[in-house]
């Protein structure tokens, strides 16, 4: 999961950090772009893997903070600056590969530009809570895309969220296939979902809502076995969300505390993505045939930001899954 590090931002979780890194191939002679420094650390993993690392951070707080800390820690191949990275960093083009870490709805032409033929750029990309992670190839002057994976990073704000077209709906805040109909893409990932871990798309004319479900199995207390999705909400007009799902455990027991179980949750996040509350529906144990479960929890009225999640939360077993819906109530 990312942490908030202030001003609205957020550092991803270690493995994502590692994935995006493991994607663009580094090498020792490559000059890497990064957009969105924010406290450093993806940088700072770069360092002793290039040559050279050019990062931009538009938030004047978190450049200067990074810089300091990266100057403290002796990091002599980053480079920082203050700016819109949008725009990329033209002084120091072309680049070998480049590194983002912030979404755009669309892939900004100056990075494109500012990449050296044959370079690699990884991306998240699409609309703000329904996002796709990206590998491009420059080839002949033109991207070649490769989906990786759902995923969820803070927009990149600038110009290009000035230019932004599809806008969330914080008034109705709804799940995107959430009774699990939408098969799974190319990339075996399922879509409007994302951080999916051990689990199954499954097919079953006897499914609580369509043909499909989706399975979670987890044989080891502590791991996670569940999927997530990100979606907008207006605390200050909606006063309570009501929220279901249909359920079939089998052999589910707890894992190593009362934090590890299987269910659903929904946390909250202020303006600043500040963590608010967390309710859930759970925890589910034991055998049972599928059901459903519904409750009505209250909203923060400074939430802006949640994050709906559902699976085996380090509980073990196995776990079916179907029609997990919101409906907002209104102030």
């Amino acid at each position: 999961m990312a942490l908030p590090i202030g001003d609205k931002q957020t550092i991803s979780s270690p493995f994502i950090v590692a994935y995006m890194t493991e994607s663009i191939d580094p090498q020792p002679t490559d000059r890497v772009l990064e957009i969105g420094t924010g406290s450093g650390y993806q940088a700072a993993i770069l360092s002793p893997l290039v040559t050279s690392v050019y990062s931009i951070e538009i938030v004047p707080a978190l450049g200067r903070t990074a810089q300091q800390t990266l100057q403290r820690l002796k990091y002599q191949n980053i480079y920082t600056r203050i700016g819109d990275g949008f725009k990329g960093w033209p002084e120091h083009a072309p680049f070998d590969k480049i590194i983002v870490t912030c979404s755009p709805e669309n892939i900004p032409t100056p990075l494109v530009e500012q990449l050296k033929e044959g370079g690699l750029m990884v991306i998240p990309v699409g609309e703000r809570y329904q996002q796709t992670l990206y590998l491009m190839r420059k080839k002949n002057g033109k991207l070649v895309s490769e989906a990786l994976r759902p995923t969820l990073f803070v927009p990149m704000t600038g110009r290009a969220e000035d230019g932004r077209k599809i806008k969330p709906d914080p008034l109705n805040p709804k799940t995107l296939n959430g009774d699990f109909e939408d098969a799974p893409k190319e990339n075996k990932f399922l879509p409007g979902w994302y951080y999916q871990r051990q689990m199954s798309w499954e097919t079953d004319p006897q499914a609580p809502q369509g043909k499909h479900y989706i399975k979670f199995h987890n044989e080891t207390a502590g791991l996670a076995a569940h999927l997530l999705q990100g979606f907008a909400i207006q605390g200050s007009k909606i006063a309570q969300l009501r929220v279901s799902g249909w359920f079939k455990p089998e052999n589910v027991t707890s894992g190593r505390n009362p934090n590890e179980f299987a269910g659903l949750t929904i946390s909250f996040y202020d303006q600043d993505r500040r963590p608010l509350t967390t309710v859930w529906i759970g925890p589910l144990q034991g055998t049972k045939p599928w059901h459903q479960l519904e409750k009505t929890f209250r909203v923060p009225s400074s939430a802006v930001h949640g994050i709906v999640r559902v699976g085996l939360f380090g509980g073990t077993g196995t776990m079916a899954v179907d029609n997990v819906q919101m409906k907002p109530v209104n102030r």
